[in-house]
């Protein structure tokens, strides 16, 4: 017989799903080793198909949870919680590859010659053109999904909710297809090599980690759209899409500063 809870907090029963989540990710980072040795890439994409699984499991079961009303506001806290230091270690992430560019900018490693880095002979990018509009498409979606969440919790606007996630979702797309094309032109056109100076590993490590993070917030922000359609949201429990538009919001964030210091200040004088 089922009992009535007599408290606001929700007691998950045992899974499986954290043991094979940190399986896989220990399996996927392993095989990232020895396809970097060129030994065999099938370990990591064999382990990433997993965790794959694992995060589409995991997150079904949580949405299933929120239907139920599994959600009280004490938990719903402690997921905003959970997702806030989560968005502070990708603060920390990004922290290091602009820690790499300034230092190796500024105060090169000893290898070279005297005490001044000299930068490669490369093709400047211009940051007026394509980063520039790279910026205003990424500002613009993150103006969409505000919208959205405006219409959500103040209006309970449905319709408009599902314009602007996929207004947002939209100019998502456009940037990685912008990107894409500017990696294009740079390896293909410009003579830029990744690996081969500190500079090229620092710009491609730094903006290509900032456009995988586009990629999952893209994936996060159409997850939120299906619900939305739908109808999971209400204004008092959104949680699943206050977490997305944090993520997208922390991801405008991160290309300003990318914008700024690595196209404004460390590729257009050279």
């Amino acid at each position: 017989m089922a009992h009535a809870k007599n408290h606001d907090f929700h007691i998950l029963p045992p899974s499986i799903l954290p043991f094979l989540a940190a399986l896989g990710g220990f399996f996927m980072l392993f095989g990232a080793v020895l396809w970097m040795q060129d030994i065999t890439p099938w370990m990591f994409w064999i382990a990433l198909v997993g965790v794959l699984y694992v995060s589409f499991a995991w997150w079904s079961e949580m949405v299933s949870e929120a239907r139920q009303g599994d959600h009280a506001p004490v938990v719903r806290i402690g997921l905003r919680y959970g997702f806030i230091l989560f968005v502070m270690s990708e603060v920390m992430f990004f922290f290091a590859w602009f820690w790499s560019f300034f230092k190796h900018a500024i105060y090169p490693m000893e290898s070279y010659i005297g005490t001044e880095y000299v930068a490669p002979a490369i093709h400047a990018v211009d940051p007026f053109h394509l980063p520039l509009i790279n910026t205003l498409v990424l500002l613009l979606s993150g103006c969409a999904v505000t919208w959205a969440h405006h219409a959500l919790v103040h209006d309970n606007d449905r319709k408009a909710l599902i314009q602007g996630l996929s207004i947002g979702i939209i100019l998502g797309i456009f940037f990685t297809a912008l990107q894409g094309y500017e990696y294009y032109e740079l390896l293909a056109h410009d003579g830029w090599k990744f690996g081969e100076d500190e500079f090229y590993s620092n710009f491609f490590m730094a903006t290509g980690f900032h456009g995988f993070h586009v990629l999952l917030g893209t994936i996060f922000l159409i997850v939120c759209l299906i619900r939305a359609m739908k109808g999971d949201f209400t204004p008092e429990q959104h949680v699943g899409f206050e977490a997305a538009a944090w993520y997208w919001h922390f991801v405008d964030v991160v290309w300003l500063f990318l914008f700024f210091a690595v196209y404004l200040w460390g590729t257009s004088g050279m």
